[in-house]
């Protein structure tokens, strides 16, 4: 059987890559990555960012922002900035004008436009409902207020997007696109009548956000085992951690048109067979001779081992006080009356097989900080790529004398790592690796690196791995309650003032 813990999994752990296919119209390709750890090596990696090996490693994914939630309780769309006139028939074009300032930055018309015009195209390819022009708008209007606000609390906190960053994440989209690269890509948004430069620069954005709400919110995750054994078992539609039991039965059967007399009888003839059982004589030869069930008790009577949940209410009643191998009954139901004998009582521990796509990955890392700058981290590792590539030396042998990451000594082995283990950047560009190819020059918070795909494979998770799977998609659902707390605080900060359109 097949958990539904799969199904409800995260299909995108890089946020910014939904919206932005959303918001250009473009089919983004479903991805079937869940939360987990299942690496080989079980080290603390897998759990802790900080921890050995863990440098591209996060606990949880962030949850993409749903792209029609109203802007105070989820993340803008990521709409690249096309200009309104690209959207409006010749002779019918406005004239731009202020439509609300936050702190200092401007929001324009054609700012508005251009999202109400994506929107409502991506509403009628999908054949849904089109919301009223005002609601729309005053929607749009707040989205953009929104991400306005995050982008300059952003800046504030020091944060960039570099070159190397954007070029991933354009990748990352044309790939989700079935678009081989980025000219492709770019291409196609020109063919939706959005400039190049104005995608380039909203990716841009939305990749600093992207960061900036992994910085602000992860901290503020904690998911408890209790909940995570209440996520497993409503969600798996099994009682995973939950009662099981076995019981055994001799029913004698009451007719429907029995009379009193014929009741009487019956009930008596069920409370000798009880009282034949609790003096010790043998339940299955019992239920052979007197069950009136459907196998006339040729097994013995013994119903076997289920969920507690999966027998009548009746019964789970009537056996809730009683020990292993205690007799309880007779008890009525409308069939008859049943005599039922406890055989065995445990808690299923057991979870459904889930399967989820993993990737063997290394990697090199250069740390980047007062005694190597970033440019100087991105220069060497774009020389180790040209060695490697060239025969002059193995991966491993660079990452063995070069990487500053404890995986060094393994060669930059992380071992089989499952979506959603890695920071966005680094599973970003792992993903748009093929087995045996070399990354670029990754920029991340830990530092640069160099990835190597090695290979890809589909895994049944042992029940450890889907605890934490459990546990990494409760984080997700707490991510986005927590991200909606911080936008709302974010936006909140924010001075606003709303224009009226010029008379």
């Amino acid at each position: 059987m097949t958990s539904r813990l799969l199904d409800l999994a995260p299909r995108a752990h890089w946020a910014l890559l939904p919206l932005l296919c959303a918001a250009l119209a473009l089919p983004v390709q479903a991805q079937t990555g869940t939360t987990t750890t299942g690496q080989r090596k079980a080290t603390p990696a897998a759990r802790k960012p900080a921890a050995r090996k863990s440098a591209p490693r996060k606990p949880a994914a962030k949850p993409a922002p749903k792209a029609s939630a109203p802007a105070s309780t989820a993340a803008p769309v990521a709409a690249p900035a096309a200009p309104a006139a690209a959207n409006a028939p010749v002779g019918q074009r406005e004239a731009d004008f202020i439509v609300a300032v936050v702190n200092t930055e401007p929001v324009t018309n054609n700012e508005v436009r251009a999202r109400m015009a994506r929107v409502q195209r991506q509403l009628n390819e999908r054949g849904q409902p089109m919301p009223p022009s005002a609601a729309l708008q005053k929607e749009m209007l707040e989205r953009l207020i929104a991400e306005r606000a995050q982008l300059q609390y952003a800046r504030e906190m020091g944060l960039k997007t570099d070159d190397a960053a954007l070029t991933q994440a354009e990748l990352s989209i044309a790939r989700q696109n079935g678009l081989q690269t980025v000219e492709q890509l770019h291409r196609r948004v020109q063919s939706e009548g959005i400039a190049v430069k104005d995608f380039r620069d909203d990716v841009r954005n939305q990749v600093l956000l992207a960061r900036l709400r992994e910085r602000e919110i992860e901290p503020r995750l904690k998911v408890t085992d209790a909940e995570v054994d209440a996520f497993i078992r409503e969600q798996t539609g099994t009682r995973a951690g939950g009662l099981e039991m076995n019981l055994a039965m001799i029913l004698v059967a009451v007719p429907e048109a029995a009379d009193a007399t014929e009741l009487a009888r019956l009930q008596a003839r069920a409370d000798e067979v009880a009282r034949r059982v609790r003096a010790g004589e043998d339940f299955a030869k019992l239920a052979t001779e007197y069950s009136d069930a459907n196998n006339r008790g040729r097994d013995g009577g013994v119903l076997g081992l289920r969920p507690a949940g999966n027998y009548p209410e009746l019964f789970q009643r009537s056996v809730q006080r009683a020990r292993v191998g205690d007799v309880v009954g007779p008890v009525r139901s409308g069939a008859g009356f049943h005599i039922l004998k406890l055989l065995e009582r445990k808690q299923n521990n057991e979870l459904p097989d889930v399967k989820i796509p993993q990737t063997h990955v290394q990697h090199i890392l250069l740390k980047t900080g007062p005694a190597q700058s970033e440019q100087v981290a991105r220069e060497r590792a774009a020389d180790f790529k040209r060695r490697i590539q060239s025969g002059q030396a193995s991966f491993e042998q660079v990452a063995r004398q070069y990487s500053q990451d404890d995986s060094a000594s393994d060669g930059g082995d992380l071992g089989w790592a499952a979506p959603g283990q890695f920071v966005p950047e680094f599973e970003q560009a792992m993903n748009n690796l093929n087995p045996g190819q070399v990354s670029d020059p990754v920029i991340s918070r830990f530092g640069v690196h160099l990835i190597r795909v090695d290979a890809r494979r589909e895994q049944v998770l042992t029940a450890a791995e889907q605890r934490q799977l459990a546990r990494n998609m409760l984080r997700e659902k707490k991510a986005q309650e927590a991200f909606d707390t911080w936008a709302r605080e974010v936006r909140g900060r924010a001075y606003v003032e709303y224009r009226e359109p010029p008379r």
